[in-house]
């Protein structure tokens, strides 16, 4: 790689866009070319430590296999083009698109994206006209912010650091976020107790005071027990209750459904660990839940169960105060998106309406698990295009089959990426994006213990001319479309210096001035008191009448996956182990970077984690090979045997092509409110491999 900088050596500062922590990172550069990286040993959240993936970036910049130019298919071939040559492609085919079948046939996917390229693709979408813009959302993260704008009136964040009990509640940070586990380890060096609730017993599960082992996608019940002995106990804060809550009476009478004894037969738990979970958690305040990004909420039941957790911080008071969950700081940033353009709902919205917009806040997506269906049926409306951007949907999918069958029917599919990836393969037109070394961009902006958010820009320290960053790509794009009026700008960095304009701080400043970035934030702690919730009665909605009104249950209730011992006897006899996917691996990202040799070197190939008593009863032994099967598909996979998982449970990693998960997820809408899919409590039958 040639660099934009003459000089002999130097270090550059910037943001590591991997994936969302955005830790600081220093880039050591010496003749032109990346030597190695580090981490920045004052940066707030990172303080030093890269994880695998950020410590070999330059492997990953390098790759052999990089794409290096423009790809189109021809006759089955790949035929290398030039950028201008893909541009007039693309445009050709949108125009031609909108004038036969309207904009809305065109359905763009947000993969791996930060700020500036994700607010310059969807303004494009805006101006072109396509409603369908859709993300991985649509099974991550969504839910949660959801149910704190319906609860709270506006989205929380937990700070672990500063909290004396942190309960760790289906995620792993050492693999999934260093830096909160971080935090989380300060706070225990200054007293915190650490409960954790996850089917395995996790790096950070063996640090715990307390464990709880659920069978997966039981969580929902577990919190309503957990719910229950806190109020049985009056272990709540009862002035908080009274005077800052609603719905609490109903909540008292609703609990009353879900005896400890049921919990227990529901979820597996012990009835006396639960009630040690409610006493250590209401009673050594500050605390809080330090949720998976999506662990919780890919049942049936998911939005019941963040619910749930939400309730939970509420009635302990836990809520806007140092430790608990507090307000996310804010950087402000100048809207790129134009709605307005558009005329009608993206596919799924109608059905699941919180996915489109939540009391009073536009989401803007609408429900993506729907859109396999969409372009197989061509029903409510034929879909002839997709653009995809830094993400492996053949891979990373629910019921990969379906989705690698709907994008092979596409009329056209443009993907952009660093690798030739299974998704990639199956394009009409295959464009090579930058890495985060290789482009100026505002990443995501973490969040600082208590109530902080971070402004460090990722800065383009060395450069490949025909891999090109994703602003520079929509933006050249809009012009070739003639949208010059929509799009002033000439350069990536003219978009980024409108977008930080609020700020007060221009790019050229953030990247040779405050080269190790900016706090953005006050600590705004119990602002209530005198402004109340943003909710329609000015508090914390424990009964929500917004769900009531859409046809939702007010009050958290479980409801067992479709695929399940108790809700589907008769299946479970055929298929009679319990399957649970997603778990996250330090070295990869989804599906990304199995092509890293010094990543590889550390986790070479894929287990599927099962307890000895569940091998031994089908006759496996470490590191056989097991047929994995249930009605959806088949794949093979080594076993791991380990007492750290629940006897009955088969854990199976995602994003390995050669023996692909979501060949036997399910992509089917299950939660009646969101519409994520389940993916944490399926049925399966495993073997032996003869």
């Amino acid at each position: 790689m040639a660099s934009t900088d003459v000089a002999v050596a130097r270090v550059v500062k910037t943001a590591c866009s991997i994936c969302p922590q955005a830790c600081g990172m220093n880039v050591h550069i010496e003749n032109g070319r990346v030597v190695r990286v580090s981490g920045i040993a004052d940066h707030p959240v990172n303080r030093g430590r890269l994880c695998p993936k950020g410590a070999v970036i330059a492997d990953i910049a390098c790759a052999p296999d990089r794409l290096r130019h423009p790809m189109k298919k021809v006759n089955g071939d790949w035929q290398q083009v030039s950028w201008d040559e893909a541009l007039d492609i693309i445009a050709e085919k949108l125009t031609d698109i909108k004038e036969k079948s309207g904009a809305r046939s065109f359905i763009y996917h947000m993969g791996e994206m930060r700020n500036g390229a994700i607010a310059t693709a969807r303004r494009f979408c805006d101006v072109y006209g396509t409603p369908n813009v859709i993300s991985s959302d649509s099974m991550c993260i969504r839910t949660r912010g959801t149910v704190h704008r319906l609860t709270f009136g506006r989205g929380r964040f937990y700070d672990p650091k500063n909290a004396r009990c942190v309960l760790v509640w289906g995620n792993n940070p050492d693999n999934s976020g260093f830096p909160q586990a971080d935090y989380i380890d300060d706070a225990r060096k200054n007293g915190a107790k650490l409960i954790v609730i996850d089917p395995r017993r996790t790096s950070i599960a063996r640090r715990a005071d307390i464990l709880a082992q659920p069978r997966p996608g039981t969580d929902c019940a577990l919190g309503l027990g957990i719910l229950g002995v806190v109020i049985e106990e009056r272990l709540y804060d009862s002035e908080f209750v009274a005077k800052w809550t609603t719905g609490f009476d109903k909540l008292v009478e609703h609990l009353k459904n879900y005896p400890l004894t049921e919990i227990e037969r529901i979820t597996w738990v012990p009835a006396e660990t639960i009630r040690q979970i409610a006493r250590m958690f209401a009673t050594n305040g500050p605390a809080t839940v330090v949720q998976g990004g999506n662990s919780l909420d890919q049942c049936t039941s998911g939005t019941q169960t963040n619910r749930v957790i939400a309730i939970l911080e509420a009635i302990t008071a836990n809520v806007d105060v140092p430790g608990g969950l507090v307000k996310p700081g804010t950087v402000p940033l100048s809207p790129m998106r134009l709605p307005e353009r558009l005329k009608e709902y993206p596919l799924g919205a109608e059905k699941y309406p919180f996915s489109y917009q939540v009391a009073g806040y536009v989401i803007g997506e609408g429900q993506a698990m729907v859109v396999p269906d969409v372009i197989l049926s061509g029903q409510p409306y034929p879909i002839k295009a997709m653009f995809i951007t830094g993400a492996n949907l053949a891979i990373t999918w629910p019921d990969a089959t379906k989705m690698a069958t709907a994008l092979r029917a596409l009329d056209f599919l443009v993907v952009m990426d660093l690798f030739m990836t299974e998704t990639a393969r199956m394009a009409h037109l295959v464009l090579p994006a930058a890495t985060f070394l290789e482009a100026d961009e505002i990443p995501t902006l973490p969040m600082l213990p208590r109530s902080r958010r971070w402004l460090m820009v990722q800065k383009k320290v060395v450069d490949l001319p025909e891999c090109w960053p994703d602003i520079k790509f929509w933006l050249k794009l809009a012009h070739r479309m003639g949208y010059h009026t929509d799009f002033p700008w000439q350069n990536e960095q003219e978009v980024l210096d409108y977008m930080l304009k609020p700020t007060g701080l221009t790019l050229r400043e953030l990247q040779e001035e405050k080269t190790g970035g900016v706090e953005f934030g006050f600590d705004r702690y119990r602002a209530y008191e005198k402004d109340g919730f943003p909710t329609p009665s000015g508090k914390v909605e424990i009964y929500s009448e917004t769900m009531a009104k859409a046809g939702y249950g007010p009050l958290p209730a479980y409801v067992e996956s479709p695929e399940g011992p108790l809700s589907n006897p008769e299946m479970f006899k055929e298929y009679p182990v319990i399957l649970t996917t997603g778990g996250r691996y330090k070295e990869f990202l989804h599906s990304g970077h199995r092509n890293i040799a010094r990543l590889r070197r550390i986790d070479p190939e894929p287990f599927a984690e099962l307890h000895p008593q569940t091998a031994a009863k089908y006759g496996i032994a470490g590191d056989d090979v097991m047929v994995i099967e249930n009605k959806r598909g088949r794949i093979e996979m080594k076993a791991r045997l380990t007492e750290d998982i629940i006897p009955g449970v088969l854990h199976v990693p995602h994003g390995w092509p050669q023996a692909n998960a979501d060949v036997l997820t399910d992509g089917t809408p299950s939660d009646p409110v969101t519409g994520f899919p389940v993916l944490k409590q399926l049925l399966c039958r495993i073997s032996k491999k003869a």
